[in-house]
């Protein structure tokens, strides 16, 4: 099937994927690991979110990546929605939440966590562990550096709080921090490409015939929505901030030890393992795995990364 096919299949595909919970194993949902799929208004957001769990369970809050969604956990979710309270917002700009339009809305990773701690509020999301991925990282270490007596523990799959974890293929994107031109900014618009979304799952993964098509077709297909594109842009030119407040987060890290499992897939071409060994620097006790596939691992990876946190968990959140 041709990208354009790929991207309109997926656009048809949209309506039904948001009101489907796509469990590994759907025979085995039960009625407190079934997935419920709910908006909660906050501010001028309508925030999207899938949540499973007794709510009297300890929460975790799963934050997504670029260019994905909370779409993404929908096979972690059952994993830990036995022992645990399950919620998986979709942030500004990405997924199914509805947010106002570029100009409306301050698209910077400051707002985004201004968002998502609002929604957490009034969700009286009071105590919590993270677990983050790519962008949902610098949203976590936000959350996490306001209010450090919320957060139970952290997981990080492949999400970045160290310039050691930072490849050459942010060179791209560095240019354009340094030089926010109309060239540099239009020189990164091929990121938003369906061919460019599916590498980034298929780079270093062993078995890309583990990964569903639909991941990557859906991405392109909400990322490529009118307007979305300059919402994204903007995300890349503001990334910036995230590593200018890296000295910030790290601080939070040594400051209050939370129990931490860096999880990575070693084959990430944007962040290296070299990010997730730095946490040692700062939390001696910081568990540090490596899986032996790329960016998006828990595609390729699931049972295997799911297993760990759900371990991981276990023993430290209560």
């Amino acid at each position: 099937m041709t990208s354009s096919k790929l991207i309109a299949a997926a656009g048809l595909a949209t309506a039904l994927l948001a009101g489907e919970a796509a469990a590994a194993d759907p025979s085995s949902l039960t009625a407190s690991t079934a997935i419920h799929h709910r908006f909660e208004q906050v501010g001028d957001v309508k925030v999207f979110y899938r949540e499973a769990g007794s709510r009297t369970l300890p929460t975790v809050l799963l934050l997504h990546g670029f260019p994905t969604s909370s779409f993404m956990y929908r096979n972690l979710i059952p994993m830990l929605a036995d022992r645990y309270h399950v919620i998986a917002p979709d942030l500004p700009g990405f997924g199914f939440t509805e947010a106002p339009e570029r100009g409306q809305y301050a698209y910077t990773f400051d707002q985004l966590a201004k968002t998502i701690d609002e929604f957490t509020v009034q969700l009286k999301l009071t105590r919590y562990a993270l677990q983050v991925f790519d962008y949902g990282a610098p949203v976590g270490w936000r959350l996490a550096a306001a209010h450090p007596e919320r957060i139970s523990a952290i997981v990080s799959q492949n999400g970045n709080a160290y310039e050691e974890g930072l490849s050459e293929g942010w060179n791209p994107i560095q240019k354009y921090w340094k030089d926010s031109s109309k060239a540099n900014r239009d020189a990164l618009r091929d990121f938003f490409k369906i061919d460019a979304i599916k590498w980034q799952y298929t780079h270093g993964t062993p078995d890309d015939s583990l990964i569903a098509p639909e991941a990557y077709a859906l991405d392109a297909a909400l990322i490529s929505r009118p307007g979305n594109d300059e919402i994204q842009l903007d995300l890349y030119l503001d990334y910036a901030s995230n590593v200018a407040k890296y000295p910030e987060f790290q601080t939070y890290f040594r400051k209050h030890q939370p129990p931490l499992l860096a999880i990575w897939g070693k084959n990430d071409p944007f962040f290296l393992p070299a990010g997730a060994e730095a946490w040692k620097r700062d939390i001696p006790k910081a568990e540090i795995r490596f899986v032996d596939t790329g960016h998006f691992a828990l595609e390729t990876n699931g049972v295997e990364i799911g297993t760990a946190i759900r371990t991981f968990l276990d023993k430290n959140v209560k």
